[in-house]
């Protein structure tokens, strides 16, 4: 098997530094995934930037939590379910809601419901969504630049599921509290 190292300042390559450090003073450490992601300076840079977009976007803080939640849950990322389990409770995410995202299940505020259903649709579809799944999502009160920005989370959590993947990113000990394990997969070799 293939390892991927989880750089720490003094062993990613120069580029990747500064990325490093922005997330250290953003979160008070430095996430594994960006770790990880600090071995290819594009990919780290990426990530950052296509995250800061996605924080700028039209959506709440609870609902950008609900796409990156559907998304990983959608793809199985068993490290991301975990993190953004932790972040959505910061973010006041309701508890219920949570559950519901990390099961599956539909989420007890239909417009949140609408989101999640929304961006598990795109990520099942690779963004083949049918219209009247496209005018439920516009009748719950969405936008169309919204559908765009569900393509932009859906975008930067694919990115992060992925590579989690490849590199097996062991959870961080922040997140252990939340641990998640996919219910519809076998674990991978």
């Amino acid at each position: 098997m293939t390892d991927f190292r989880i750089h720490a300042s003094d062993s990613a390559p120069e580029a990747s530094r500064i990325a490093l450090a922005g997330a250290r003073s953003k979160y008070g450490f430095v996430p594994n995934p960006i770790g990880m992601l600090a071995e290819s300076p594009a990919a780290v840079a990426g990530y950052l930037g296509i995250g800061e977009q996605f924080d700028e976007s039209s959506f709440t803080p609870v609902e950008r939590q609900v796409v990156l939640l559907a998304v990983s849950f959608e793809n199985a990322c068993d490290y991301c379910m975990a993190a953004h389990t932790v972040i959505a409770g910061m973010s006041r995410v309701p508890a219920a809601t949570i559950e519901a995202l990390r099961s599956g299940d539909p989420l007890p505020e239909a417009r949140l419901d609408a989101l999640a259903c929304f961006t598990r649709t795109v990520v099942r579809e690779r963004g083949r969504v049918c219209e009247p799944e496209l005018a439920a999502f516009l009748a719950a009160g969405f936008t169309r630049a919204q559908v765009l920005e569900v393509v932009l989370g859906v975008a930067m959590k694919t990115l992060s599921n992925y590579a989690n993947h490849l590199a097996r990113t062991p959870l961080d000990p922040a997140f252990a509290p939340a641990r998640w394990e996919p219910a519809h997969l076998a674990p991978v070799g």
